[in-house]
């Protein structure tokens, strides 16, 4: 029988599962919901129990599965280790090896999820034909991952792909999440967009459809509404398009990939958000015109259960 993987993404509401060819066709997927009663002693136990009906539904044999990928929110260390995952209750806890057990010894391998969802775009997705990408995830926040040589570069502290917590803007005086001012992720995030739209408005009096919002301004108000011409709108995309540009060149600089991959959900702007993000870009790179692209991603939320997937077929 052709040998078999599956991708785990846990997530704070629920689980994505995916049963995988190894050339990375995706046969089927499926969740389960992530229980984090007592300290979410319970989620792998679930993860396992779903894993183990398939795979005797489907008649595979265990000896079939080269192994089980899985994607967690928090720092994981190389041999799996997690200090904290503060949104499944998790602390002092090797998820990687608990699973194993449960299956029977199987093959488990870990990452963290922002790492493990730049790993599947680059295996299947944005960065299919690349072996060196640079994810960025603009969603609530801003995540990353980087894969070099099609490996997750998690760096000692596994702090390797904060790109949101990245200190970008002087002058800033409110603090982001992490504790930090200026950060990427206050500026490109969704949060971000919509803090700086009611910034602009609160700022003056011009005109801009954006104001029938107010303060319930959404990041995809501001888009929909520079896309259809808002000077006041694109104004707060013209700044985030500045600093995103800047964060992607100083990454360049330093890790010189092949492709940044922009994912999340305001990258449903799509290459009208390119555009605007390379102008910055190419203006603080001009060393060199032989560089990283910059592209969207096109797995969507089943990146992280293909990157999962892919963990363990190295």
């Amino acid at each position: 029988m052709e040998k078999k993987c599956i991708g785990v993404d846990i997530g704070g509401t629920s689980v994505k599962l995916g049963l995988f060819r190894e050339d990375g066709k995706l046969l089927l997927k499926w969740e389960v919901p992530t229980r984090k009663e007592d300290g979410g002693r319970y989620i792998l136990e679930d993860v396992s129990a779903s894993i183990l009906s398939l795979l005797h539904e489907r008649e595979i044999r265990a000896e079939d599965v080269i192994g089980v990928g899985m994607g967690v929110p928090g720092p994981v260390m190389p041999d799996g280790y997690v200090e904290v995952c503060v949104n499944l209750g998790w602390r002092d806890l090797n998820p990687q090896q608990e699973l194993s057990k449960l299956l029977g010894g199987m093959l488990v391998r870990s990452g963290n999820d922002a790492n493990v969802a730049a790993l599947g775009e680059m295996w299947q997705g944005g960065g299919m034909g690349f072996t060196d990408i640079v994810m960025v995830t603009l969603g609530t926040g801003v995540g990353g991952g980087v894969i070099i040589d099609e490996k997750i570069v998690a760096g000692r502290h596994g702090l390797a792909g904060e790109i949101g917590h990245i200190h970008i803007r002087e002058g800033e005086t409110e603090h982001c999440n992490c504790g930090g001012v200026g950060c990427v992720e206050q500026i490109a995030s969704a949060t971000g967009i919509a803090r700086e739209a009611r910034r602009k408005m609160a700022a003056g009096d011009a005109p801009s459809a954006l104001r029938a919002f107010g303060d319930q301004v959404t990041a995809k108000d501001v888009l929909d509404a520079a896309k259809a011409g808002d000077a006041l709108a694109l104004e707060v995309v013209e700044l985030v398009g500045h600093y995103l540009g800047l964060a992607l060149a100083q990454i360049a600089m330093t890790v010189d990939p092949q492709m940044f991959v922009i994912g999340g959900g305001v990258s449903r702007a799509g290459q009208f958000l390119i555009d605007i993000i390379d102008r910055s870009y190419q203006k603080y790179t001009p060393i060199s015109q032989n560089k990283g692209v910059i592209g969207l991603a096109k797995l969507g939320n089943d990146a992280g259960i293909y990157g999962a997937a892919r963990l363990v077929l190295d």
